[in-house]
């Protein structure tokens, strides 16, 4: 092999190198949170808190324990066509931090997954768009024995690029002793997401 060949080599590797160094800085860039940001929880009965009263919502608590102005918009019943419809007025509000947890409702009444994967993705356009950053948090298939968290959220996440929870709700619809319901956690439970979205936002917050 000649020294040009070589030296052609090591520039490629060198290159791509750069590339994927770049690549990677801007991503955890994308996904940083300035200090002190203003937090717009969205979602459904597992965002309003219901189960609960309303200082042990999931959003209230979040708020209280941080410091953070956190955002309460989340619906009873809501479906996730009906929260694409819903978001764009509240991203008026400039939020710095979206938390999308959403799809339960498509999930119980056995929706199309399609609809369901599209819509979340529509929303998280809109926020990106607005200049937010998305905590997407997995929804169970609560449809399923064993509550194990839909595939299609993993691969909305990835599709995206967003930051991603997929564990807390999972844990918590497994154990009867943090729920409220069949689906909707008690003021443990919400303390338990609180605790674990504070954690997120800590490690992606740029300290001042």
């Amino acid at each position: 092999m000649s020294k040009t060949t070589i030296s052609a080599i090591l520039a490629v590797v060198v290159l791509t190198l750069l590339i994927y160094i770049n690549e990677n800085k801007n991503d955890l860039s994308e996904n940083t949170l300035k200090s002190n940001p203003l937090i717009l929880a969205f979602g459904d009965s597992l965002t309003y808190g219901f189960g609960a009263s309303p200082a042990f919502s999931y959003p209230a608590l979040l708020g209280k324990k941080s410091g953070l102005h956190v955002i309460n918009a989340g619906i009873n019943g809501e479906e996730s066509s009906e929260g694409l419809e819903r978001l764009p007025e509240l991203l008026k509000q400039k939020p710095d931090l979206v938390i999308l947890c959403h799809g339960g409702n498509d999930i119980l009444r056995q929706r199309s997954q399609v609809e369901l994967k599209n819509n979340l993705l529509s929303m998280i356009k809109l926020i990106k768009e607005s200049g937010a950053i998305v905590l997407f948090v997995g929804v169970p298939d609560f449809n399923l024995v064993g509550f194990k968290t839909l595939p299609l959220y993993s691969d909305i996440a990835k599709e995206s690029g967003v930051i991603y929870e997929d564990e807390i709700l999972t844990y918590i619809e497994t154990r009867q002793t943090l729920k409220s319901d069949y689906v909707h956690p008690n003021e443990k439970g919400y303390e338990m997401m609180a605790d674990t979205f504070m954690k997120i936002i800590h490690n992606h917050t740029i300290r001042e």
